[in-house]
């Protein structure tokens, strides 16, 4: 791997430093305690290295902003300047073919220079890309900001603890009373909130239809362009070089968009350059009136000439701004600032469009290749417009509730936002529509299919939330059964997988029922993921006490951005343990001192006993709150200073006895009282989606010889 200059200053640090302060003094754990140390220095290096690359990429932030924009002519751009392969062919494929004179085409124009003005440089450009959630764009981010400002989430672990992330803030303007009315709204209204989350379920659905089919028709379409040529090619040969394109194509992206995106600007860019050079070369050869076109009075004459079959066409209109919704959504790749340097440049390809009529038109009398041009012409219609248009105004929806809600403005602004634009995109939805039984369903049955498997999963796992806290056993319970609960606890740490946040899950009971003995140390490790995009290592995991001090139990929270990719390449057994070292370190100067009496006539420090583990977040710390303390015990302990706590030497002993990981699994079963639609969807999807679904053991690298699963079935 190679390194740059700060990375390779780091990585000799952290090979000497620790080294160089840990070699004199004696410890029965000096291994371990040396391992933890080196481990804490380099999270520190991390931190530093950040830093550096920070300010270099202030330095040269101009530098950054032209790479990034000539990387998103290879990926961002790709999709919208690839329209004119298709959007006049579709336009005026079918009766339309029959009014192909100056007055229609000038009317086409118009439509799609305004819609590409209006929506994708007025709607995205200025207004929606200002919407990023920490960098990141697309449908889920505008919910995610929601979600934060609104408490609008479904999902059913989060905490107060979350808001305290950087990038969790919600601070802002001052709250108004059209956002406060209308979050109360939805507090009050659930049945609201399901509908918010149905409709950007609709929205990424309709998406990931679209990128089902769009790259099959972008490359078929321009690959027939082959038999103007050569006319004796046949059509399977045509399907054939198609396929064997698109597997290329995304034979590459494993690569990662770094290296796909400067592989393909320079393609995008001779591209743009050879259509805006013909475009003119042909605007003043063929028809330099063409600028005639850009006044909107010729819409309302191209609707009023063909009528419905004019309406009709409207979807192959859209088909000019299909790159649009991409755009928004690649903003975590790129940023706001590149990808705004360069849409000014997609004006030039609007007029260029004009270079290929007359090909066009030359095309559509060749009888040879009629039904081919047809045939793509209207998938491209149906796939481009059913999908994206309904992708836009879920988008413009959002973006009406974020003006209120997050940005504070007045309800009158978003609701001019939402005619405005909604409108319009609604006309293309309409116009969409005739498509429908032409082979319109078949995006539309891919797109509900992701939707009801995306909703079974909600559906069951909310369910499946329910059912463990319900069943969680008592923590007075707990406390009753006394330091050893009820058993012999040998040597070792037991990590028991858990979903819930807070309190003790019913797993945790069968063991006390049923097994003689169990570890010194407990503790329950729970996976969740943040309504954040990214979550940075110091602050990915989140560790609290759970019960009294001598019980021995600790509570680690494993949490994720929705970006994030949830598998971790470290050791995480010696991450953890270094994480509960560091926190019985700091937790002396933050435990509170009060003394209960539990039910059973027990007494307790610390905290009440019901509510413990919940108060007890209060008291939690990550990685970067007490990594310094601990280092600072560990030089003082080889130094003649105070030493670790016992507890935490009585951790790490427990460490050298060995790891054990108990796996929890609850499966979902429908009640006898069900519909038989209930039934199937949980009896039969998402028990599929439980079996196939990753693990929090594959999730976190468990070592699958230390891996203990224990199931339990539930009724919904």
């Amino acid at each position: 791997m190679v390194m740059n200059p700060s990375e390779e200053f780091l990585e000799q640090g952290i090979s000497q430093q620790p080294s160089n302060q840990m070699r004199t003094g004696k410890s029965e754990l000096c291994p371990e305690i040396y391992a933890f140390s080196i481990q804490l220095h380099r999270l520190k290096m991390v931190d530093t290295s950040f830093g550096f690359v920070g300010q270099n990429l202030r330095k040269a932030s101009c530098m950054t902003v032209a790479t990034l924009a000539y990387q998103s002519l290879g990926v961002v751009y790709g999709d919208l300047s690839t329209s004119p392969l298709y959007v006049y062919k579709t336009t005026f494929s079918g009766k339309l073919s029959l009014h192909e004179n100056d007055e229609e085409i000038y009317g086409v124009f118009s439509f799609i220079f305004w819609t590409f003005t209006l929506i994708a440089l007025f709607k995205y450009t200025l207004i929606v890309m200002s919407a990023d959630d920490n960098g990141e764009g697309g449908t889920f981010a505008l919910y995610s900001l929601l979600c934060r400002h609104a408490r609008l989430s479904i999902l059913p672990n989060q905490q107060a603890t979350d808001e305290k992330l950087s990038a969790y803030a919600t601070h802002g303007s001052v709250e108004t009373w059209q956002s406060s009315a209308l979050k109360s709204f939805f507090e009050k209204h659930p049945r609201f909130r399901t509908g918010l989350f149905i409709l950007v379920l609709l929205g990424t659905c309709m998406a990931i239809g679209d990128g089902v089919l769009t790259p099959t028709i972008s490359v078929l379409s321009a690959v027939s362009g082959v038999r103007l040529k050569i006319t004796a090619l046949h059509e399977n040969y045509v399907v054939l070089i198609s396929c064997v394109i698109i597997v290329g194509l995304f034979s590459l992206q494993h690569h990662g968009t770094n290296r796909v995106a400067f592989m393909f600007a320079p393609i995008v860019t001779a591209w743009l350059l050879c259509i805006s050079s013909i475009g003119i070369y042909n605007i003043f050869r063929w028809n330099p009136h063409i600028f005639h076109a850009l006044s909107p009075v010729y819409m309302l004459k191209f609707l009023k000439r063909t009528g419905i079959e004019g309406w009709i066409s409207l979807g192959g209109v859209v088909l000019s701004i299909t790159g649009v919704e991409t755009m928004f959504a690649d903003l975590g790749h790129f940023s706001s600032l590149s990808i705004r340097r360069l849409l000014s440049s997609q004006n030039t390809m609007k007029i260029s469009r004009e270079a290929f009529i007359k090909p066009y038109q030359a095309r559509a009398k060749t009888k040879a290749v009629f039904w081919p041009v047809f045939i793509v012409a209207t998938f491209a219609a149906v796939v481009g417009s059913l999908a994206v248009t309904t992708v836009m105004f879920v988008t413009t929806c959002l973006m009406a509730l974020v003006m209120i809600i997050v940005w504070k403005q007045r309800i009158a602004i978003a609701v001019a936002f939402l005619v405005i634009f909604g409108s319009m995109e609604l006309l293309y939805i309409s116009a969409s529509v005739y498509k429908i039984p032409e082979g319109g369903w078949i995006p539309l049955a891919l797109s509900f299919i992701f939707m009801a498997i995306m909703y079974i999963w909600n559906y069951g796992t909310t369910k499946k939330h329910e059912f463990d806290v319900e069943n969680k056993v008592s923590m007075n319970r707990i406390v009753c059964l006394g330091p050893s609960l009820g058993m012999v606890r040998v040597p070792g740490i037991g990590l028991i997988y858990t979903n819930l946040v807070s309190g003790v899950p019913a797993v945790f009971g069968h063991f006390v029922t049923n097994l003689p003995a169990f570890h010194q140390v407990l503790v329950f490790v729970c996976v969740k993921s943040i309504q954040v995009p990214y979550i940075s290592e110091k602050d990915r995991l989140m560790i609290s006490r759970v019960g009294p001090k001598e019980y021995c139990m600790f509570r680690c929270i494993v949490r994720y951005g929705y970006k994030d990719l949830q598998q971790e390449n470290y050791d995480f057994e010696n991450r953890l343990v270094s994480g509960i070292v560091q926190f019985v370190e700091a937790e002396e100067d933050t435990t509170l001192k009060t003394t209960f009496i539990s039910s059973c006539g027990r007494e307790v420090g610390n905290m009440d006993i019901e509510n413990f583990d919940a108060q007890n977040q209060d008291h939690s710390f990550t990685n970067s709150k007490s990594s310094d303390i601990l280092e600072t015990k560990i030089r003082k302990g080889h130094g003649g200073g105070a030493p670790l706590k016992d507890e935490s030497l009585h951790i790490l002993r427990a460490k050298e006895s060995g790891v054990a990981f108990i796996l929890g699994h609850s499966y979902a079963k429908a009640k006898k009282s069900s519909s038989i639609v209930k039934k199937f969807a949980i009896n039969v999807v998402y028990s599929f989606l439980s079996k196939n679904c990753r693990e929090p053991d594959v999730v976190l690298n468990v070592p699958h010889t230390s891996l203990l699963e224990v199931g339990m079935v539930y009724h919904v």
